[in-house]
């Protein structure tokens, strides 16, 4: 995930996310580390506080194109 990025673009420090999202200090600190991810539910409060989009989050840009020959054949979009 990108937390740490979006977290230092929006100038907040990890104690403010804590105490916006509601979590403790530590858990803003093992997300940006990697070693634990925001619950589902977390998101798009994050998303909103960064001003960003959900897969911005994940440092997804664009959705991924699906060729049509994938769907024509039965594959999932």
């Amino acid at each position: 995930m990108k937390l740490r990025e979006c977290r230092e673009a929006a100038g907040l420090s990890k104690a403010d996310v804590a105490r916006i999202m509601q979590v403790d200090q530590s858990a803003v600190a093992r997300w940006e580390a990697g070693a634990a991810l925001p619950r589902a539910s977390k998101l798009p409060k994050l998303a909103d506080l960064f001003g960003c989009t959900i897969d911005a989050l994940y440092g997804r840009t664009r959705p991924p194109t699906v060729s049509a020959t994938s769907t024509q054949k039965g594959g999932h979009p």
